[in-house]
């Protein structure tokens, strides 16, 4: 699990067939301050209702994000499962 801030949401014109009704968040993933970059941003599924400059906790559990999205291949890697209210 990693804190990201939410820096907007991504379109797609032709998805996944396992994404297709799913919001696409763009978000950077954060060091353990909760405000320092952590690598490149990332393509993130939301599954909170997260917006613009929201700070999320993501997760790359992958069963998890099979479940939810209810296949078992696609290819997507983060996703959001928590709304953060003060950054650590």
């Amino acid at each position: 699990m990693q804190l990201a801030h939410v820096l907007g949401t991504a379109t797609a014109t032709v998805k996944h067939p396992s994404l297709v009704g799913s919001k696409l968040l763009l978000v950077q993933p954060l060091m353990a301050d909760g405000r320092s970059p952590d690598g490149d941003p990332q393509l993130s599924i939301d599954t909170v209702s997260a917006g613009v400059g929201d700070v999320v906790m993501l997760s790359s559990d992958g069963k998890l994000l099979r479940s939810l999205l209810k296949s078992e291949a696609t290819p997507a890697r983060w996703s959001t499962i928590a709304l953060i209210d003060t950054p650590a």
